[in-house]
């Protein structure tokens, strides 16, 4: 598969309230390596084995939740071309400028029929990794701490209209539908991709617009999901639910809470995807399964707490 137009994520911009607490959280327990601060106050992090200088962004501020998600595009031509195409389908653009965010080229950044606020670049500068790109060895003993996340993954976020943001997101910016969760004939959830994962980002229908359901961290096995558990209890972070096994998507998988209140996800595993497969479909009556497949039930503290 050729990708081309919309690459990946790229970062992920999440408010805390507490930036000490949350650097200790992201730093010391999920093992992000902080690479720059800028005047803003905001924190700049990546995961050991991310080569661009960040993938996430901490702003201190007086609620907690995510302020947008960006995606990398494959030239400074396609972002043009696709910041003309969201002007066609309603979206209200703006260019900002390089330099804003710092290492990263100009940003177009858009908002969605469900509230939330993404963003796309052609550029960011490169820092790479301890393990470097000539004969390099798999991991360095330096950049692993805490659950040891190798990489900013994902987000599932929640609001109104679904439909809408995925047609934004399959129509103008030219992902795919991996898998659909139905009620009836309503869409109450959708997971899409950029490329050959089983979602990059991940919409669920729900009231109210804007809300931010989690950040997802790629870990490399699943002993590695048992280990971020054990961490967990050792420092006793919050847990939403978990050690478990999703259906959708296949990931194994473990929810918890930074200590502003925003959910966090590190996982381990999916499967493929290519651009000629059907979407797979869950319906509403085996949600249970769909989304925690080991005990077929649901957390309502899942469904319901978002920031």
């Amino acid at each position: 598969m050729s990708l081309t137009g919309v690459l990946r994520p790229g970062h992920v911009s999440i408010r805390v309230l507490d930036l000490p607490a949350a650097l200790t959280h992201y730093v010391d327990r999920l093992g992000l390596i902080e690479s720059d601060r800028d005047e803003q106050g905001r924190v700049y992090l990546k995961g050991w084995d991310e080569r661009d200088w960040f993938s996430v962004v901490l702003r201190e501020a007086d609620a907690p939740g995510m302020d947008y998600m960006g995606f990398k595009v494959d030239s400074p031509a396609t972002l043009d071309r696709l910041a003309g195409r969201l002007r066609e389908f309603g979206c209200k653009v703006e260019r900002i400028p390089a330099g804003e965010l710092k290492h990263c080229g100009e940003r177009v950044r858009f908002d969605s029929p469900t509230g939330h606020s993404f963003e796309l670049y052609a550029q960011k500068d490169y820092l790479g990794t301890a393990m470097g790109l000539q004969n390099p060895d798999p991991w360095h003993e330096e950049c692993l701490k805490g659950m040891q996340v190798q990489r900013f993954d994902h987000c599932l976020l929640y609001g109104d209209d679904l439909d809408g943001t995925v047609k934004l997101f399959t129509e103008v910016l030219g992902f795919h539908i991996s898998e659909n969760v139905m009620d009836g004939e309503l869409r109450i959830g959708c997971f899409l991709t950029c490329g050959m994962k089983a979602h990059d980002l991940a919409i669920i229908r729900h009231p109210e617009k804007n809300r931010f359901h989690h950040a997802s961290f790629m870990l490399g096995t699943w002993e590695d999901v048992l280990r971020a558990a054990d961490i967990i209890g050792r420092f006793k972070i919050p847990l939403d639910i978990g050690p478990t096994r999703h259906g959708i998507t296949r990931g194994r998988t473990i929810y918890f809470f930074d200590p502003s209140g925003n959910r966090n996800e590190v996982f381990s595993g999916d499967y493929t995807y290519y651009p000629d497969y059907e979407p797979i479909r869950w319906t509403a009556d085996s949600l249970g399964g769909a989304i925690f497949y080991h005990d077929q039930a649901l957390n309502e503290r899942f469904l319901t707490v978002v920031t």
